[in-house]
């Protein structure tokens, strides 16, 4: 787009208008950007479906639930192990992540009342179940409780990792 001034004693000024690549540059920034933004997380989000009790993936093992006794700012977290397999397994100490958008803290569970049974053998069609007092690691470290989701991570003595759906504890802004 061209235009053309033109004074009286002076000559003709061509002024251009904005070039092709600053619009294509501009509609990068405000619209594919986010969009692979949003792909990005969407694809995230259905991996994390595909954990260890996913029927595509028949080898895995054992089978792991979280389930809060709240909604929001759940006071127990129960963990359910489950043997799936034909064989027995030796589970490892599990480690519980509390995850905020950047950050992580990892904490492994020894067991309960000063009590510890990890590694532990699970027989075939056998369930292990595990209640976690959150409060407990609100006292530990009081910014925790800012820390919206939380997953937990089993893995077996030789090394192999079944992790387990997150759970969200509070509201955000995203979810």
């Amino acid at each position: 787009m061209y235009i053309l001034i033109a004074a009286s004693n002076m000559a003709t000024v061509e002024v251009k208008g904005p070039d092709g690549i600053v619009f294509l540059i501009s509609f990068a920034i405000l619209f594919i950007i986010p969009a692979i933004y949003f792909i990005f997380r969407y694809f995230r989000k259905n991996r994390n479906q595909y954990t260890a009790t996913s029927p595509i993936f028949s080898r895995k093992k054992i089978a792991i639930e979280l389930e809060k006794d709240r909604k929001y700012y759940p006071d127990f977290v129960k963990i359910s192990i489950k043997n799936t397999g034909k064989k027995d397994i030796d589970l490892d100490q599990p480690l519980l992540i509390f995850r905020n958008f950047w950050t992580k803290r990892k904490f492994k569970l020894k067991g309960t009342n000063r009590y510890n049974f990890y590694p532990l053998l699970l027989e075939p069609g056998k369930t292990h179940d595990l209640t976690i007092d959150l409060n407990h690691f609100y006292r530990h470290d009081k910014r925790l409780k800012r820390y919206p989701q939380i997953t937990v991570i089993v893995a077996d003595v030789n090394g192999k990792k079944y992790p387990s759906r997150s759970i969200m504890l509070r509201k955000t802004l995203f979810r």
